[in-house]
C-alpha cells in the first residue's frame, strides 16, 4: 500500500506572487501619471494666470527682503529750481516678428506713464562780471544762465501698465523666465515723450521768471531799490 505526500504547506508559490505584483504596479502607474499632470497643470495654470484664485487658496504672501540702500555719492547743488511740471503720456509700443502672425509671436504694450520735469537757474555758473552792484549798494544787476530742464522723473505711484498682449512664443518665452526688458522699455518711451513735452511747455520761461522774482525779493529786502536780471547765454 503506497501513501502519497499531500502538501499542506499554506504558504503560496512565490512564481503566482510575479503576475499579480505586475498588474499591482501596472494599477499604480496611470494614478501616478494623472497626478503629475494634475500638478503640472496647476503650475500653469497658476502661472499664466488662468486660475486667479487659487493664490488665496495657498496663502500666499509678499515679503520685502531688500537689502538697505546705499549711498554712492553726494552732489553740492547750487542750481535753483523755479517750476516743475507733471505730465502723463499713454505709450502704444508693439513689436512684431517678420512672416510671422501676432498671435505667434510679437508684443503690444498699453501702459500710462506719469512723471515730472523741473526747470532750474545754475547760479553756480555766474560769471565774476555777472554781478554788478553800484557805490551806494542801491542798484544791481544780475546776469544769469538759463534756466535748463532736468530729467523726467517717473512716478511709479501713478504709472500703470493698461493691457499687454502677447503671441504664444512670447508667452512661453515669460513662462521660463521673467523679462524685465519689455517694462523698461515703455519706462524709456514715457520718459522720452516727457522730456518732449516738457520742452514745448515753456517750463523754461516760467522758471526765469520765478528765478527773477526770487532774487529780486532777496536784494530788495537788503535794500537795494532797483535789481535787473537779464538772462545770457554761456560763451562759446
Amino acid at each position: 500500500m503506497t501513501s502519497t505526500d499531500v502538501r499542506t504547506d499554506s504558504t503560496p508559490d512565490p512564481a503566482g506572487q510575479a503576475p499579480r505584483r505586475r498588474r499591482r504596479m501596472r494599477g499604480c502607474l496611470p494614478f501616478a501619471g494623472v497626478c503629475a499632470a494634475g500638478v503640472v497643470l496647476l503650475l500653469v495654470g497658476t502661472r499664466l494666470s488662468l486660475l486667479p484664485g487659487l493664490g488665496g487658496m495657498f496663502g500666499e504672501e509678499t515679503k520685502d527682503r531688500s537689502g538697505p540702500a546705499v549711498l554712492k555719492s553726494i552732489q553740492d547743488m547750487s542750481a535753483y529750481e523755479a517750476a516743475s511740471g507733471n505730465f502723463q503720456v499713454v505709450v502704444d509700443l508693439e513689436k512684431d516678428a517678420k512672416f510671422l502672425p501676432d498671435a505667434i509671436r510679437g508684443t503690444r504694450t498699453l501702459y500710462v506713464g506719469a512723471g515730472t520735469v523741473g526747470a532750474s537757474v545754475d547760479l553756480g555758473k555766474v560769471a565774476r562780471d555777472g554781478v554788478v552792484v553800484n557805490e551806494d549798494r542801491t542798484t544791481a544787476e544780475l546776469r544769469l544762465p538759463h534756466a535748463v530742464l532736468g530729467k523726467p522723473a517717473l512716478d511709479p505711484d501713478r504709472s500703470y501698465a493698461v493691457s499687454k498682449q502677447r503671441g504664444l512664443l512670447d508667452r512661453l518665452g515669460d513662462f521660463f523666465s521673467d523679462n524685465p526688458g519689455s517694462e523698461q522699455a515703455v519706462n524709456k518711451l514715457a520718459a522720452k515723450h516727457i522730456g518732449e513735452a516738457a520742452k514745448e511747455s515753456g517750463l523754461t520761461g516760467r522758471a526765469e521768471k520765478n528765478t527773477a522774482a526770487m532774487l529780486k525779493g532777496l536784494l530788495g529786502s537788503l535794500g537795494f531799490d532797483k535789481v535787473t536780471v537779464r538772462y545770457v547765454d554761456p560763451p562759446s
